[in-house]
């Protein structure tokens, strides 16, 4: 016998092109597909898959123990050259590549948290990105995702009310609330746009009820993508997005200014995984590098973009675990344990670095060769979602914490 779900799974990519993953269709009828008639809070979620040097992403030239562990690799301290690190607080600095996202901390729009994390052990990328999207460290038969739990269940929620960046729907959005997951807006289509009447008409006169409803929901989440298409879209204020990662987020900002009822979305950015060859010649050459100045740029592309709209939302960034803090002996690092996590937009407290520091003296160190955890990535993300989306406890949305300790992040 079909349910909803296994016509989902078998046909869907039949009848999409690339772009569209095949879990997300509505069990309910869903709202206007009108774009322009909703606006409301937006959490973006951004996950840096292959653990990201927290260390060499902001700089903590204000311990010595760092340039004694890293004597090849370390960021220069800040002397106003451009390979050197960019001075946030006389701490900490910025790695130079993420220059973009220098004036976003000094005018307050920009949060670090330091030595933040998932406090569970584990250096395997699988578990660690499988237990920061769940929000169940050290659990593995969670089944959904933070993200999707954050979302409060309505009636006639909005096809495109949780996204995610890419071709398939992200771990952290699967859930029971209904998610998309799609490449681009340009490419969600029926696969042969001239053969849609007919799949709608097909589809309009199916006797098994579970699958006319399925289609019915298919078809207009379409015809929304549609009305989408139709209107180029030039980014404001001048904004460039580039890359990869870039072109994610552009698709993130067209869907929240079009109103269309976004809530939640997530993309990723990969190529953390820096074992060799981290740096080139200097610090502003190499694979972290290249990786940072992708990523500074398309976040401060977004921020710039999105202009005054940026008062209702609320970006936050992970990465599964840090890596040690000694280089190893092919100028790259190793799996590690604690990082470092951004948040930026509205109603974010910048301009400031939270989390204790707990410093890199080798008794100060988690197994005495990574920076030790004081921030659980949960204090982080759960504030974002009490405080600006609202309407589900902490616990509703990372089973288990009972006890979260906010930051301050959020004012």
């Amino acid at each position: 016998m079909h349910t909803r779900r296994l016509f989902l799974r078998n046909s869907a990519v039949a009848m999409f092109g690339v772009g569209v993953a095949p879990a997300w269709l509505s069990r309910t009828a869903y709202a206007s597909n009108s774009p322009g008639t909703r606006r409301g809070k937006v959490l973006v979620a951004i996950f840096q898959r292959g653990a990201a040097d927290g260390l060499n992403v902001v700089v903590p030239f204000g311990d010595p123990n760092y340039y004694a562990m890293r004597p090849t690799i370390a960021i220069p301290r800040p002397d106003g050259t451009v390979n050197a690190a960019l001075d946030l607080d006389g701490r900490f600095g910025l790695h130079p590549a993420l220059a973009p996202l220098l004036p976003l901390y000094q005018s307050g729009q920009l949060a670090i948290v330091e030595a933040a994390g998932s406090p569970d052990p584990t250096r395997s990328h699988f578990d660690g990105q499988d237990y920061m999207e769940s929000g169940t460290p050290g659990l593995k038969s969670t089944s959904d995702g933070w993200l999707n739990r954050a979302l409060v269940p309505v009636a006639k929620p909005s096809p495109v009310r949780a996204v995610s960046i890419g071709p398939n729907l992200a771990r952290a959005l699967r859930g029971s609330n209904e998610a998309v997951a799609l490449a681009s807006i340009a490419d969600f289509q029926v696969r042969n746009a001239s053969d849609e009447p007919a799949f709608e008409s097909m589809y309009d006169g199916a006797s098994d009820t579970l699958l006319h409803g399925a289609a019915r929901d298919t078809f207009e989440a379409t015809k929304l993508m549609q009305s989408l298409q139709q209107d180029k879209y030039t980014p404001a204020d001048g904004a460039r997005y580039t890359g990869r990662f870039g072109q994610a987020l552009l698709q993130v900002a067209r869907l929240i200014k079009a109103n269309v009822g976004v809530e939640v979305a997530f993309a990723d950015i990969g190529g953390w995984d820096t074992h060799v060859n981290q740096s080139g010649a200097t610090s502003t050459e190499g694979q972290l590098a290249n990786r940072l100045a992708e990523f500074g740029q398309a976040l401060a592309a977004f921020q710039q973009d999105m202009g005054d709209r940026m008062e209702d939302i609320v970006v936050v960034t992970m990465s599964e675990f840090g890596r040690t803090a000694r280089e190893n002996g092919d100028r790259g690092t190793d799996h590690g344990h604690a990082n470092v996590m951004f948040a930026m937009g509205g109603g974010i407290r910048g301009g400031r670095i939270y989390g204790a520091w707990p410093g890199l003296a080798n008794e100060q160190l988690y197994e005495n060769r990574d920076l030790a955890l004081t921030t659980d990535f949960r204090d982080v993300l759960g504030e974002c979602v009490a405080k600006h989306l609202g309407g589900r406890r902490v616990s509703d949305v990372f089973p288990g914490y009972d006890t979260p300790k906010f930051r301050g992040l959020l004012a």
